[in-house]
């Protein structure tokens, strides 16, 4: 038996959402076929009042064995650092986060917040929001940038907002079984299995991002949605396009750029002051291009490109 207790922070509620959508494997399978026993989630949980603080002291003490803690939300820091803006079970969450933290064999966050800080602990960030071990793309977050759970990994980051169920579920099952020592984390906590690939990979517009062949609109069933829409699949980890949402479609696949959620840099206002979707260009080449590429090498690559375009790039084989 897998003890996981789920706890949710600073948060909407929709990687909950998300975790209770999962399909490989579902929630029922977690419990039926890997013996993973939700002590407690702010969605499933029965206990409340004096019953929930006891079980979380529980917890704490070692009489009841936390192997997975799984965090949900941005660590909710304020005011001057007392956390009295996020009260839980008569503490500051951030007060149980302390002391759980120390008693979990494993922790795993769950989602943008948690992970990073997510839209939370955007500038100014008032309600002095971070994530479990890191602040946007810095190491460090809540429990600092040495911690290291009592399985012996750092807080196990599965970003997204929301995160993909079956990512959620599947490193749950991993933890369960004892696979998790052979997934390994990139430098900034992800299971590669995930995060090792692009959006970009397995997106059924590559032959239009190839040729250059823009769409301006949303929706259009075909045309790639990079250059004028501003879609950052080609910069963004994930497996959206591998392990399909719903196991049916993706956002590019319907038409809708990539926001590059997985990414600590999220929401990416900063980087794009006054717009979100409209990729901003200097001499119709992109400003931000995607990783290894140099600016001037890519003016040349647009031109040979759009004039290399065959007429059945413009074709539109887009199927959902």
């Amino acid at each position: 038996m897998t003890n996981v207790l789920w706890l949710q922070g600073g948060a909407c509620s929709g990687n909950t959402m998300s975790f209770l959508n999962a399909e490989e494997p579902t929630v029922c399978d977690l419990i039926a076929d890997f013996g993973i026993k939700v002590l407690w989630h702010p969605s499933l949980g029965l206990e409340i009042g004096n019953n929930l603080q006891t079980m979380l002291r529980d917890c704490i003490s070692g009489k009841i064995s936390l192997d997975i803690l799984v965090f949900e939300g941005s660590v909710v820091n304020a005011p001057n650092g007392t956390g009295q803006w996020n009260r839980f079970a008569d503490r500051p969450m951030k007060d149980w986060l302390t002391d759980l933290s120390q008693a979990a064999k494993f922790i795993v966050a769950v989602g943008d917040c948690a992970t990073w800080g997510g839209i939370p602990a955007m500038s100014p960030n008032p309600s002095e929001s971070k994530g479990l071990q890191f602040l946007k793309g810095e190491k460090g977050g809540f429990l600092g940038k040495d911690f290291i759970s009592k399985g012996g990994l750092p807080v196990i980051n599965i970003p997204g907002c929301p995160a993909h169920p079956d990512w959620i579920t599947q490193i749950l099952v991993a933890i369960a079984t004892g696979r998790i020592v052979d997934i390994a984390l990139d430098e900034l906590h992800r299971p590669q299995t995930f995060f090792n690939t692009y959006t970009q990979t397995g997106c059924t517009r590559n032959v239009h991002f190839a040729y250059k062949a823009s769409t301006g609109e949303f929706g259009q069933r075909k045309g790639c949605l990079f250059y004028d829409l501003g879609c950052r699949g080609p910069m963004t980890h994930s497996s959206c396009n591998r392990i399909l949402w719903n196991r049916v479609s993706s956002k590019t696949r319907i038409g809708m750029p990539c926001l590059g959620c997985t990414e600590p840099e999220f929401p990416f206002f900063d980087l794009q002051p006054g717009t979100v979707f409209k990729t901003q260009t200097v001499m119709g080449v992109p400003k931000e291009l995607p990783p290894g590429v140099k600016q001037k090498h890519y003016a040349v690559l647009t031109m040979a490109a759009k004039d290399a375009m065959p007429l059945w790039a413009e074709e539109d084989f887009f199927t959902v």
